[in-house]
């Protein structure tokens, strides 16, 4: 395949005019990897298709909410359907508690939920009632760990902070990061001595329990015990973030997977069908806090808004309806590709190594293994920007950015799997110097 650019470069130099990079979002932009960024105009199942008509298979899956694939039919007449009727109204529907509904289904540990636009909002607020419920400023966030560009949680970031080398961010005055603290992810014994030197000052404990945003790096073993216990014994509170996981690793995410059951959870576009959203939630005694009920504030106009809703209720209804067909798929279609892509790099002596959890992966361009951010680090970013471009060009539509998970989708195929390990063996020889 000879890979067309001329209409995306075209976009990309509009784009830049008006737009800061020509991208409304970092993570976007392929300075990490180089080459001519690709301007979407539709997708279909396992498939994207550029302004100038090449055909991608597509492991970005909108950063993961896409389970489903693209524009699944039920989803789509969902969306239209609630079109029809209006895009917002700044009033309550009975869609939002058909979602509601089948959010706390999913999560044992959950009794309210409330939604909001982003995942940035969903931890921001998290953090906000956990201030409010534990009457303590402190937090703490794990180094590579991305929860939103809220001002305190541009410490040690990962995602684009991390792809782009920003340290934390410009404009963020140190008084608003001066309670966050930043520990080594799977460190248990920094945690502990985080909580000896802050003693009854720690509100909360911010985790994504499978990180996805310096690439996939799961827990170590015992890793998320540790954090239930200590923070149980201190009564601290215990934040996932499963923006990325929940409903993507089962139906009732890394928590089920995990078997731990935090204090609350926070969640983005899957619940959404991929449109904006986000909520939060956790029990009663907690969530009762929030405004109007309680003296948290929270608004959003937005929040709840029917389209977004309406995409939800038909995403989770079908994962409910069809989850013991659809996550051993996952599972087998992904072990498949990641472990097929990890014996042709060997194969052609690239240092490479892989980490998997579900239909959560990255491949990273060091020996290994990578088990947090020092050593997602050591990751050669040239070699991956080469294996990108390489992949791009047969077909196949990765994160541009090391520092990325990839996603499968329940659209993917055996033979979309098979094409994808066939162009690996092929990108291999581009990255060797």
């Amino acid at each position: 395949m000879s890979r067309k650019t001329e209409v995306s470069r075209q976009l990309q130099k509009r784009a830049e005019a008006m737009i800061p990079g020509g991208v409304n979002s970092p993570v976007r932009a392929f300075r990490s990897v180089g080459g001519d960024p690709a301007f979407i105009v539709r997708g279909q199942g396992a498939k994207i298709f550029d302004a100038d008509g090449n055909e991608y298979i597509d492991y970005l899956g909108s950063w993961g909410p896409l389970i489903l694939g693209h524009a699944p039919p039920h989803v789509v007449e969902a969306i239209l359907a609630a079109a029809k009727q209006g895009t917002s109204f700044g009033a309550s529907t009975p869609a939002e508690a058909d979602l509601a509904e089948l959010v706390l289904s999913a999560f044992p540990h959950m009794e309210k939920v409330r939604f909001v636009s982003s995942g940035t909002e969903a931890t921001m607020s998290a953090i906000r009632l956990a201030r409010a419920y534990t009457q303590r400023k402190f937090i703490v966030k794990f180094e590579g760990c991305y929860h939103g560009h809220a001002d305190a949680l541009l410490v040690k970031a990962g995602s684009g902070v991390a792809t782009l080398g920003i340290p934390g961010s410009a404009g963020v005055p140190e008084e608003f990061t001066q309670f966050t603290l930043a520990l080594p992810f799977n460190d248990g014994n920094a945690l502990e001595q985080a909580f000896a030197k802050f003693q009854d000052q720690i509100a909360c404990v911010i985790v994504e329990p499978v990180v996805g945003n310096m690439g996939c790096v799961p827990p170590a073993r015992g890793f998320l015990e540790t954090l239930r216990g200590i923070t149980q014994r201190e009564k601290t509170l215990l934040i996932f973030d499963e923006v990325m996981t929940g409903f993507r690793l089962a139906y009732g995410g890394a928590q089920e997977v995990f078997g731990i059951r935090p204090d609350l959870t926070t969640m983005g576009k899957i619940i959404g069908g991929g449109l904006p959203v986000g909520g939060y939630g956790g029990p009663a005694e907690i969530m009762d806090l929030v405004a109007p009920l309680g003296p948290m504030y929270q608004a959003g106009t937005l929040s709840g808004n029917p389209l977004a809703m309406a995409a939800g209720v038909a995403t989770l209804r079908h994962l409910r309806e069809h989850k013991q067909e659809i996550y051993p798929r996952l599972e087998r279609l992904s072990g498949k590709l990641v472990t097929g892509v990890a014996e042709a790099a060997k194969k052609a002596g690239v240092a490479a190594c892989h980490n998997r959890v579900g239909s959560m992966f990255t491949w990273f361009f060091t020996a290994g293994p990578v088990t947090d951010w020092p050593s997602a680090a050591k990751s050669n970013t040239e070699a991956y920007g080469r294996f990108f471009r390489a992949m791009l060009e047969s077909g196949v539509y990765l994160a541009p950015s090391q520092f990325e998970a990839a996603f499968l989708s329940a659209a993917h195929t055996d033979a979309d799997v098979e094409h994808t390990i066939a162009a690996a063996e092929q990108a291999f020889a581009a990255v060797r110097p």
